[in-house]
């Protein structure tokens, strides 16, 4: 019975091998496929807003874009916003960010990085900011991005931002937004006092002719607070404005 055992367990492993030995062959044939990748590099460009604005001041030509290149855990994004003036006094602001962003959650990306800030006209100033923050989705499908930022002067200022999108059809899309700046510090050359600095509403609606180019038409409502309002007044500038908006997005 023994012998029967040891027979029938050796007779399995020779046709176990013989069954591997066709398998080996095909491994090593030439001119089979490389394996899978499946951490490939990836990369996206968005202008969700390049829009010339009717103001109740001076009209602007305002822009918000981002991109990124890397992987699905590991990125380097790049962002931008600003305004030009149209109208009026020459003269504009705007910001750069670049920014390592590390997956840490579904949907949601923590970043760090540095941000450059310069403002331009009858007098120009700048300066520059380490960052930190998150990007992601929120429940109900809320895009958000809430970030710090400690400039080189060690003032601590934070920012919210966020926005959702209502589709009417598969072409016809609104995207209400929300924007919030606060300041720890009060930092008169910038016009930034301490508390909440601003609140900015946008309520935009595009057309997407294809999913990469969509023109779009809005308003914005922004408003001043405390300390930030204070300074302002006192340049003899306005605390509120009042915006409608015509513009494209795109991306690629």
């Amino acid at each position: 019975m023994r012998s029967n055992g040891i027979m029938n367990k050796t007779l399995r492993g020779c046709a176990i091998g013989l069954m591997l030995i066709p398998l080996a062959g095909m491994a090593m044939e030439p001119g089979w496929p490389e394996p899978v990748e499946d951490n490939p590099v990836f990369g996206l460009l968005l202008v969700d807003e390049f829009e010339f604005r009717n103001n109740d001041g001076a009209d602007t030509f305002n822009w918000d874009a981002e991109g990124w290149l890397g992987t699905d855990y590991n990125k380097l994004w790049l962002k931008t916003e600003g305004k030009d003036r149209r109208s009026g006094d020459s003269g504009g602001e705007w910001e750069v960010q670049a920014l390592y962003s590390r997956l840490v959650a579904p949907f949601w990306d923590f970043q760090a990085g540095l941000r450059y800030d310069r403002l331009y006209g009858a007098r120009d100033r700048d300066r520059g900011f380490a960052v930190i923050g998150f990007e992601g989705l929120a429940p109900y499908w809320f895009e958000v991005t809430p970030a710090l930022f400690l400039s080189e002067d060690g003032d601590v200022s934070a920012r919210f931002t966020a926005s959702y999108e209502l589709l009417f059809t598969q072409r016809l899309v609104l995207q209400p937004s929300l924007e919030i700046n606060a300041a720890a510090q009060k930092v008169e050359e910038f016009d930034v006092g301490s508390g909440i600095n601003d609140v900015e509403l946008g309520l935009r609606l595009r057309y997407e002719i294809k999913r990469e180019f969509a023109p779009y038409i809005g308003v914005s409502w922004t408003n001043k607070f405390g300390e930030t309002a204070d300074i302002v007044r006192n340049e003899g500038e306005s605390t509120r404005d009042f915006s409608v908006m015509a513009g494209v997005r795109f991306w690629f």
